[in-house]
């Protein structure tokens, strides 16, 4: 099989999805008013509300939602084969996150720009969205966890990505300045920007002395640390602390001054990035050498997990918070929501897409794929690993040195990492303060306290949980239950869009037939993980996953039973279509 036709495939069935099928559902769906009056500019504040231009707003949401998670995933879920993780992939992309995303956008919209937490309350209950807003906190803690692990590793193992990488925030705050308050068009200095991280990627990757690398710093791998520690988890925890504090900043800042400018870059090297691993894909014109179903994979099912461990590229809770919580405040016009909800969900499967073939093409047979893809627990510690290498190699089929390919390939997977962290401290803010406000807790709403909370408690997480890769394994130990979750999130999301379009008199089988099948999926898997996985008779014995598990296991139950029955009621008042 040749990797080139199966691009073309997927890529024709996302331009096929986005031109017919998100069409007919703005139109005869959420019957998207272009003069309706948007939060931005209803509730505008200069802060959250703000008007955004569709491409900015759509640069800002995508990058936001395309962190590492659509190319982990996939990298992970070729395990069972290549034709099941492309399946899900693209069909999943076109029929549930491109509906989840554009629909939990418009909901917010048509609320005041409310999250899907609050929107909770309204549809099906006060303490619904109790235990919703729980769930959703116990998500983004997880996202910052795994995420603030992920960008840490990398920028240990490819040192000449920090220079550039940090490079970005000086240029970025920059660019906000001269967009809001010179008038300046974004386009321009976000291009040279872009044009001087990569530039900056090139000399560093050649230049020893521009490489960050804190390990060598402290002796190599074998070099004394800090409190003890060796040099490679003395330079994750320095890693750990200073994004920590960045995302602090980062996530109390207005939109406008770094986070609009930034992943406007971000946007800009996504679209640089594909076009780059694309036309690398069919210069190099390589075969698939792995399998197309995996038999060697006994070990683990991929029913149902296959549909949890591609928790992003496919459909992802944490997309519908992002929508709501942030997205909906900056949508200009509401017809926008296609292009920005939809288009986000297209983009990222067109990530997830590459993140595939870059894996299955790596190898120079079936048996190196199946040597390295032994079993489920070797596919989860090196999928990244071999993303960033399978792309380098596509990279090089436009000429571009080995290093530099490399070093390329881990900025981009960093830049967007560093974009959803952020963006998932400024939500944790957002939903620490709404329950200060539900338990009369007035601290819990100052935006410093709440961000406090989020960032210690993001902190704490990914550092302390013991683990098989030793100090700093609570990203790696939280990713299973990241999928589990992540994907019971966008099922609820879909349950309360399902109920919404149902109370406006309007066909919600689009959102009902996917929130079946994802809550089935889900709520199985995660049963089979809390019970017989995580729990003290378990084969994998895990207190804290078991806990979270169990918590989460129980409340997304509620929710469901307390949803369903607020779907069949026929005496609830209809929600303000104009709100």
């Amino acid at each position: 099989m040749n990797g080139i036709l199966i691009a073309i495939v997927g890529l024709v069935v996302y331009a096929l999805g986005f031109r017919f099928y998100s069409k007919f559902v703005a139109e005869k769906i959420f019957r998207l008013d272009p003069n309706y009056v948007t939060p931005a500019h209803r509730y505008k504040d200069g802060v959250d509300y703000v008007p955004t231009n569709k491409f900015v707003l759509w640069g800002h949401h995508f990058t936001s939602v395309a962190g590492a998670a659509p190319i982990l995933g996939p990298a992970v879920a070729v395990y069972w084969g290549w034709l099941p993780a492309l399946l899900w992939v693209v069909l999943g992309t076109v029929f549930a996150a491109g509906v989840h995303d554009f629909g939990t956008l418009v909901l917010s919209v048509r609320n005041k720009g409310q999250s899907v937490g609050t929107l909770a309350h309204r549809l099906i209950g006060q303490r619904a969205k109790i235990l919703f807003l729980f769930i959703i906190l116990i998500l983004v803690l997880m996202v910052n966890a795994v995420f603030a692990w992920v960008i840490s590793n990398l920028f240990i193992s490819y040192p000449a990505s920090v220079l550039p990488v940090f490079i970005q925030i000086p240029l970025a705050i920059w660019i906000g300045y001269a967009v809001y308050k010179r008038n300046v068009k974004m386009l321009v200095p976000s291009l040279l920007a872009l044009a001087v991280m990569y530039i900056t990627a090139i000399i560093a990757s050649n230049v020893e002395f521009l490489q960050v690398d804190l390990v060598r710093y402290m002796g190599g791998e074998g070099g004394a640390g800090l409190f003890g520690l060796g040099a490679v988890s003395s330079a994750f925890l320095i890693w750990i602390v200073i994004l920590m504090v960045y995302v602090y900043i980062a996530s109390t800042l207005p939109v406008w001054k770094l986070l609009q400018p930034r992943d406007f870059i971000n946007s800009h090297q996504l679209v640089v990035g594909l076009l780059i691993l694309y036309l690398g894909l069919l210069f190099t014109n390589p075969s698939i050498s792995a399998p197309a179903v995996n038999g060697s994979a006994t070990d683990v099912s991929w029913f149902p997990l296959l549909f949890i461990t591609i928790a992003c590229g496919a459909i992802s809770g944490f997309h519908g918070l992002v929508s709501s919580g942030t997205s909906s405040k900056q949508l200009d016009k509401e017809p926008d929501a296609r292009f920005v909800g939809y288009g986000g969900a297209i983009g990222e499967g067109i990530l997830a897409l590459v993140s595939i073939i870059a894996v299955v093409t790596l190898f120079s047979s079936e048996e190196a794929f199946v040597g390295v893809y032994s079993s489920f627990t070797d596919a989860n510690q090196s999928g990244l690993g071999n993303f960033v290498e399978g792309a380098a190699v596509l990279a090089q089929g436009l000429a571009i040195p080995p290093e530099v390919a490399t070093t390329i390939v881990s900025i981009i997977v960093v830049s967007f990492a560093a974009t959803t962290l952020d963006t998932s401290v400024r939500l944790m803010r957002y939903i620490i303060s709404e329950l200060g406000v539900e338990y009369k807790m007035p601290l819990l709403t100052k935006t410093h306290v709440a961000t406090s909370v989020a960032v210690i408690s993001s902190g704490v997480l990914v550092l302390l949980p013991e683990g098989s890769r030793g100090f700093g394994s609570g990203g790696y130990l939280l990713w299973p239950l990241f999928g589990t979750s992540n994907q019971l999130l966008a099922g609820i999301s879909l349950l309360l869009i399902s109920i919404w379009l149902k109370r406006q008199g309007r066909n919600y089988a689009i959102t009902l037939i996917p929130m079946i099948f994802l809550m089935f999926m889900t709520l199985y898997a995660m049963f089979q993980q809390v019970v017989f996985q995580w729990s003290w008779f378990g084969n994998e014995s895990n207190t804290l996953l078991f806990v979270l598990g169990a918590i989460i296991f129980v409340f997304a139950v509620w929710i469901v039973l307390t949803a369903f029955s607020a779907l069949s009621g026929k005496d609830d008042p209809p929600i303000n279509n104009k709100a």
